[in-house]
């Protein structure tokens, strides 16, 4: 696939097949994650892939109840019909955690080490596209507490779970969401 038509027509899938996605398409996917920029080429990410049910519904109820905390303290109507059940139903979940102390020049900064989490997110990006090149519906997703999952999966004090990447067979077609055109979100200084 060509990348401006990756860019262009990749969507959020969160309806999944039950069909398990192979090894080397996992590997290829995080592969891809792996040639992202990083600061000082620092590669602050950790990818820790999960395919246990059970593993997968504690995710589910901790993201269960951060929705429950975000619709109370927020007053978001919407974001009551908002389902996370792919979270159980997704073959694969891709837990990318970004190492703090692998931030670069930035961590000098009076706001501390951010860089490291942007250089998971570009990681993150080209993992989405890299699954839909390959046909893999994919998903990015926020919604948990750190350290509920960081304690779910032992993970290391110096690294904080920044995202899942849902990975699944897409169920149908997902919904193409909208974006405000160029014009109003650039500004050219010449």
């Amino acid at each position: 696939m060509e990348l401006f038509t990756a860019i262009h027509t990749r969507p959020s899938c969160r309806d999944f097949l039950d069909d398990d996605i192979e090894k080397d398409l996992i590997e290829k996917i995080i592969e891809a994650g792996i040639m992202a920029p990083s600061p000082l080429n620092s590669q602050p990410w950790n990818f820790i892939v999960i395919k246990s049910p059970t593993v997968k519904d504690h995710l589910f109820e901790d993201a269960q109840k951060c929705k429950a905390t975000a619709v109370e303290i927020s007053g978001w109507k919407w974001l009551e019909t908002y389902s996370v059940n792919f979270l159980k139903t997704a073959p694969v979940i891709i837990v990318v955690t970004g190492d703090k102390t692998k931030s670069g020049v930035d961590q000098f900064n009076e706001d501390g080490p951010v860089a490291y989490q942007h250089a998971c997110a570009a990681a993150i990006q080209n993992m989405l596209l890299a699954a839909h090149a390959l046909g893999i519906g994919s998903v990015w997703f926020t919604l948990f507490d750190k350290n509920s999952v960081k304690a779910l999966l032992n993970i290391d004090d110096n690294k904080v779970p920044l995202a899942f990447v849902c990975l699944g067979k897409p169920a149908g077609e997902s919904a193409k969401t909208s974006r405000k055109p160029l014009a109003k979100k650039t500004i050219f200084m010449e």
